[in-house]
């Protein structure tokens, strides 16, 4: 009987399998039926209004300008020149928030777990009240009741005269490069992504391969010693010279961001600080460790492992939601090609297949770096 229960046992899997492979296939034929069905939905309300898909009026000049860019746009430069300068400042705002607000939301879930009673309800309050109001107020109120409440340029806000902060904006100082320094920060970059492909995929000895993630240190060190020297603001007449400005609608939605992204971080870093278990930090104390030494050496390196994931939505999120911009004028890629671009053009579908498929492309590569980091820091099964 036991034979025949593990028998009649072990003949079930197959069963289950081949069910769930007919369910994905019906969910497959489902999901095909219905994106064919509105591809031609679309052929045909083009069709009946004379136009079809096209993608060449990306060769079109833009006759534009932008108020802020990181890339060299003009009026004369075409509409896919437009398309990489809003992508390029849309990626500009995601990687600032995604940085500060991961260091503002491990403070923030540092304090929540003080001793210290007055940290830790001040800490509570900040999380609750980002946590509970409209990301898209909490930006709209950065830009119009913070930043536009500022005094003018002569009276700025100085933070060691070296930076200001006034109504035109956020004014800092400037790197000025060398002969070799936009090479070397090409190649910086460009080492941070295929770093840790070349770990995965090249046949190196463990040591050689560990040694790639010395390349994007010393690319780094390499890059600041080519470096001239740094332009710094300075007030003259009735504007700000030098150095380089980070105008109100960046300052807004940065801020804006981070913060909300940071709360939601701070109580992922409480829970997966509150999940490791008590004797992990009752060892630490026994070998005479102090509070700050137990969290920096013990607790926080185990949580890593449980936060990842779950800080993984909050930086997807957080790029999704840089489109926000589009309602204060920043000029990311929803209020310059999804607005701009689109009204001048009127490729209506074209236009919106390409917004979708950047935040698709931008939000797959992040996805699987923090995959691989996940990867990297997940315990190994022996």
């Amino acid at each position: 009987m036991a034979g025949k229960s593990r028998k009649g046992g072990s003949s079930l899997w197959p069963m289950k399998a081949s069910h769930a492979l007919l369910m994905q296939g019906v969910a497959l034929l489902i999901g095909g039926l219905v994106i064919a069905w509105f591809a031609q939905n679309a052929a045909s309300n083009l069709a009946r209004r004379s136009m079809q898909l096209d993608f060449g009026f990306l060769g079109s000049p833009a006759g534009f300008s932008m108020p802020f860019q990181i890339l060299s746009f003009g009026p004369t430069d075409t509409y896919f020149m437009a398309l990489v300068t809003a992508f390029a400042n849309t990626l500009l705002v995601s990687a600032m928030g995604v940085v500060t607000s991961t260091v503002v939301g491990l403070g923030l879930g540092v304090m929540r777990l003080s001793q210290n009673w007055l940290l830790s309800t001040v800490s509570g309050a900040i999380v609750e009240l980002v946590r509970n109001t409209p990301q898209l107020l909490q930006i709209v109120f950065w830009y119009v009741g913070v930043l536009q409440v500022l005094p003018q340029a002569r009276q700025s806000l100085s933070f060691g005269d070296v930076a200001f902060l006034n109504i035109r904006g956020l004014f800092l100082p400037a790197p000025i490069g060398g002969s070799w320094s936009s090479l070397l920060l090409i190649t910086f970059f460009l080492s941070l992504a295929l770093a840790p492909l070349a770990r995965r995929y090249l046949p190196l000895h463990p040591r050689r391969s560990s040694l790639l993630w010395l390349v994007p240190p010393v690319l780094l060190i390499a890059l600041a010693f080519s470096l001239k020297g740094w332009s710094l603001p300075a007030l003259k007449g009735f504007n700000f010279a030098g150095g380089m400005v980070l105008p109100p609608e960046l300052v807004a939605l940065w801020a804006g961001l981070s913060l909300y992204t940071a709360a939601f971080v701070a109580e992922i870093v409480r829970a997966s600080v509150e999940a490791i278990g008590k004797g992990q930090v009752e060892a630490a104390n026994s070998l005479g460790l102090s509070s700050w030494l137990t969290l920096r050496l013990v607790v926080l390196p185990q949580a890593l492992r449980l936060m990842i994931p779950q800080l993984t939505n909050q930086y997807l999120n957080l790029i999704k939601s840089s489109s926000l911009g589009a309602a204060i004028a920043y000029p990311e890629i929803v209020q310059i090609f999804a607005g701009t671009v689109l009204n001048q053009s009127g490729r209506a579908i074209e236009v919106m297949v390409i917004v979708m498929g950047v935040f698709l492309i931008i939000n797959l590569a992040a996805s699987a770096a923090l995959a691989q980091l996940n990867e990297r820091v997940a315990l190994k099964e022996r």
